[in-house]
């Protein structure tokens, strides 16, 4: 009965840490911000880690899917077990921290594959600790499946294949896109809330300076406020959230005017996103002008989509002199459309038909 326990939870863990890290490795991009928001002062308050986000998320990826391999094959299995130990250990701290504190709404476990929430995480977290801490306590049962010299082949061919799909996501798409703007996806649809869907419940908070002291209110508490008390803020606290859409926050604004009901109905659109423009790869944003020159002749609309600020706007339209307008849109949102920046997004009346990479530029189907 051990040794069948032992072997499920070899075979259970080594396939979830598979499939965990290969989403992830999919998409590092994706999982760095994930980091950064753990880093930021809000959560850790670690800036300095911020920038080795994207490294990080990148070994830790490729860490959980050899792990994994190494588990099922029986390859070192007291150097394999401890490592997946001192991992779950990590991540079962950091989902607790998230859900007991609400301050990162999703780990990215499943990057964008399958969300879950703060308390959802915790609870995989506990299982997997369970199913690894009889790993742990039966180390001697998980033995070699192969002989040596095919063991370290496929080590060394594991740590290669996963470097392998992590240069090739960086630069160029992910092999799977999981997020709601997808190729063959429609933005208008995304957006709608279906009818009869949960509404949020939010709480109204008033804030008050009582005797130099901040105090607050909820609406109940409105008519006992103390004389000379002094107006400071009011926040919104969400009691209960309720559903969603895919896509949110998405906006196509210029000169405080939201363009994207005009835009979303045009049925040759091209979308030149650049979350940021400072951090713009400088050969991408000349390859934008270009493909705008070329757009344009066979007849379709181009703007940039762009969360830079307008001073920056200018910079970039003198030094790549941009012909095409950009809009504002969160930066969020710019970095869920595409990860690259910039990348080029076909649109025909909202759905989406073609995405590509800066380096991809010359893949495209006009």
């Amino acid at each position: 009965m051990k040794n069948i326990i032992t072997q499920f939870s070899r075979i259970f863990v080594g396939i979830l840490f598979i499939i965990s890290g290969l989403i992830k490795l999919n998409d590092p991009i994706g999982f760095s911000y994930k980091l950064a928001e753990y880093f930021s002062e809000p959560v850790f308050n670690m800036p300095i880690f911020i920038p080795l986000s994207l490294s990080l998320a990148l070994f830790l990826v490729i860490l959980e899917v050899v792990l994994g391999i190494m588990l099922l094959i029986g390859y070192k299995s007291k150097f394999t077990i401890w490592s997946l130990l001192i991992l779950i250990v990590l991540f079962t701290f950091l989902t607790f921290y998230s859900a007991y504190f609400n301050v990162v709404k999703d780990c990215g476990c499943f990057g964008d594959a399958l969300k879950l929430t703060p308390w959802q995480s915790f609870t995989k977290d506990i299982v997997l600790l369970f199913f690894i801490l009889v790993l742990f306590f039966n180390k001697k049962l998980v033995k070699p499946l192969f002989p040596r010299i095919l063991q370290n082949a496929i080590f060394i061919l594991s740590i290669l294949a996963c470097c392998f799909l992590g240069y090739w996501v960086l630069n160029h798409l992910p092999v799977i896109d999981f997020r709601p703007y997808k190729v063959g996806n429609n933005i208008q649809k995304g957006m709608r809330i279906p009818d009869g869907a949960q509404k949020s419940v939010v709480e109204m908070i008033f804030i008050y300076k009582v005797g130099g002291i901040e105090k607050e209110f909820t609406e109940k508490d409105l008519m006992s406020i103390p004389e000379g008390a002094v107006f400071v803020d009011r926040k919104d606290k969400v009691i209960s959230e309720g559903y969603v859409p895919p896509i949110h926050d998405f906006t196509m604004e210029k000169d405080d005017t939201d363009y994207k009901d005009e835009f979303l109905q045009e049925p040759k659109l091209i979308m030149i996103t650049a979350y940021d423009l400072d951090l713009a790869d400088a050969t991408g944003m000349q390859k934008a002008e270009k493909l705008k020159q070329e757009a344009v002749a066979k007849g379709y609309k181009v703007i940039g989509l762009t969360a830079s600020a307008p001073e920056k706007l200018e910079s970039a339209k003198k030094k790549f002199n941009f012909t095409f307008d950009f809009y504002f849109c969160d930066a969020i949102t710019v970095k869920t459309i595409e990860r690259a920046n910039p990348s080029i997004i076909i649109l025909d009346k909202g759905t989406v038909i073609q995405k590509v990479h800066h380096n991809d530029i010359d893949q495209l189907k006009l």
